[in-house]
């Protein structure tokens, strides 16, 4: 069933836990077809229990193969998609007195490389929907510390700047397609993900409202979809401003350096 009618073929990542959860939830209540992906099928199993409209697609977004052999049974199932929501992520926080490239790979796997994936696999399906006469839409869970760069987030950062990049040049390329794309800009929202931060949160909002802010945004195709405003509109501002500028404002956030372990030979 197209978008046209009502229901809409959907496919979200990161469907078991925070945000994701929401708005699987939401997705299956209001009665469209919901194929949902995370890495745990057990996970998935208590997620869609009770919902005929769900479709359980375990995989692991970083991993090329598996997400490419999910979009051949959503091919299957669903025959085109109406709305593609890239969400699975991940956070760690750099510390750069010990740093860690294996960290930052680990961060770019699924926040970036995974959305890349996702991106590959769901086009062929949201083209489908628009040869049918939809209005297919792709959208995917960036951060808003896309918006400036903030102390320990190297690689959480820079992966979703890269990734709000990505999608936004991609929006440009698919815009002759009649196919749109949303970028979702969450602050700060209490999921198990942020429950293991160690610094203050301001103006944290819960899963379910950050579910209610993105389907609002969703529906109205918006490229941005950034929430709460009174912490994501400073930020986009605060980006906006001179380098020199945003380095002595955000420079105040930062921790004091660890002291150097002195070593003997």
């Amino acid at each position: 069933m197209t978008a046209s009618t009502g229901t809409q073929r959907i496919w979200l990542t990161g469907a078991t836990s925070g945000i994701g959860r929401a708005l699987a939830t939401r997705l299956l209540d209001r009665g469209h077809r919901v194929a949902l992906s995370a890495r745990h099928p057990d996970a998935l199993e208590a997620l869609a229990g009770g919902h005929d409209n769900a479709l359980n697609l375990p995989l692991d977004v970083a991993d090329r193969a598996s997400v490419m052999a999910a979009g051949d049974r959503l091919a299957t199932h669903f025959g085109g998609l109406d709305l593609a929501i890239l969400n699975a992520g991940t956070c760690e926080y750099l510390d750069a007195s010990r740093f860690d490239t294996g960290l930052v790979e680990r961060v770019f796997a699924p926040n970036f490389f995974g959305a890349v994936y996702g991106v590959e696999a769901a086009l062929p399906l949201l083209r489908r929907a628009r040869a049918e006469g939809g209005r297919p839409l792709l959208a995917a869970t960036s951060s808003a510390a896309a918006y400036l760069p903030l102390p320990r987030a190297e690689a959480y950062g820079a992966s979703k700047a890269a990734l709000s990049h990505f999608l936004e040049s991609l929006r440009l390329d698919l815009a002759g397609e009649g196919i749109d794309v949303s970028l979702i800009h969450p602050g700060f929202v209490k999921t198990p993900l942020t429950d293991r931060n160690d610094f203050p949160m301001p103006m944290r909002v819960s899963a379910d409202e950050a579910a209610e802010a993105i389907l609002a945004g969703l529906a109205a195709h918006r490229l941005d979809i950034h929430f709460p405003r009174r912490f994501t509109l400073p930020l986009k501002l605060l980006g906006i401003l001179p380098p020199g500028v945003r380095f002595r404002l955000a420079r105040h956030l930062a921790r004091d350096p660890a002291p150097a372990t002195e070593t003997s030979s």
